[in-house]
């Protein structure tokens, strides 16, 4: 039996084999050498030059960047799909987002007469506030688009729908175009419902509930001719007159019809900004100094021979 000193570790056969054995060659794999709690086994390699690394690790190193560059071709595709992909995701969100702020927020318009000279001319394209008069109410000086729910506007004949004609209606409904129908008229809101508004003093000046005004909006090229008219506002309608005087049909020559009031239900919003052409941008004033003196509806007015009962 061999003997043992105590606090050594008892050797064996293969412990003197590794132990006292010829070292392996370099570079050479000693099965024993792993550690037998190590899942791997621990590899010596041989020495190699600076900068030179071994084949194995080489190939690996190639592997890993083909498999890289497969994975960066799965994602992104051809160049040109992509920048395809980029500019359409683009393009929808421009007209979802035009949508919604036309049906929402603002909507152009197109100015095709001068009955608004000088605040507004021919060819101007304006962007109107849809938040008026709900949520935000109408006030007097206001410059407002509406409906011709009256019939104001003569009869047009429809022109013959060009080849691309449902390409502009298209724009035009989400907003990318104006709309250049005549179904819409602009004026400025002169009286509220309750207001009396009547013409004309020597000066052929109209007054709101006994208050002079001096409108400096009026198109100073041309003297307001003096019509006479004494009206007061039914509810849920205002009276509108164009800024050029002489020169617009608006409340005053419609009173056959409604009275010459417009439903404030067909208002379609307050004209807030020039956008076109760039030499006349400008945000549109109403004018609040030339009512500002205007006092509140009397509760005793009532309806004039020329302003009929509300609907």
């Amino acid at each position: 039996m061999p003997e043992t000193t105590p606090g050594k570790p008892e050797r064996h056969d293969d412990d003197a084999r590794l132990l006292d054995g010829p070292s392996a060659p370099a570079g050479e794999l000693a099965a024993d050498d792993a550690d037998p709690a190590s899942p791997l086994p621990t590899v010596q390699a041989a020495a190699l030059p600076d900068g030179q690394e071994s084949p194995r690790r080489a190939a690996r190193r190639a592997a890993d960047e083909t498999d890289e560059s497969d994975a960066v071709a799965e994602t992104h595709g051809s160049p040109f799909l992509s920048w395809l992909k980029e500019i359409g995701t683009v393009v929808v969100i421009a007209v979802v987002l035009s949508f919604l702020i036309k049906t929402f927020l603002f909507r152009a318009f197109f100015i095709p007469s001068e009955s608004m000279v000088n605040t507004l001319d021919v060819d101007d394209r304006i962007f109107v506030n849809l938040l008026v008069p709900q949520p935000f109410a109408l006030e007097r000086g206001d410059v407002v688009v509406f409906k011709d729910a009256q019939g104001w506007l003569p009869p047009t004949q429809k022109a013959a729908p060009g080849p691309f004609k449902w390409f502009q209606d298209g724009l035009v409904f989400v907003g990318l175009l104006p709309d250049e129908t005549n179904q819409h008229l602009v004026k400025r809101v002169i009286g509220l419902p309750g207001d009396r508004v009547s013409c004309c003093d020597s000066s052929a000046r109209v007054s709101v509930n006994g208050t002079v005004l001096n409108e400096s909006y009026i198109n100073p090229a041309q003297v307001p001719m003096a019509k006479s008219f004494d009206v007061v506002v039914p509810e849920g309608k205002i009276w509108v007159m164009g800024d050029n005087r002489n020169n617009s049909a608006d409340s005053r020559e419609h009173q056959a019809v409604n009275g010459g009031f417009i439903n404030i239900a067909d208002v379609e919003g307050k004209a807030t900004v020039i956008a076109w052409p760039i030499n006349r941008w400008q945000i549109l004033d109403n004018h609040s100094e030339v009512f500002r003196t205007v006092p509140a509806p009397s509760p005793q007015n009532t309806a004039s021979p020329t302003a009929p009962a509300s609907k």
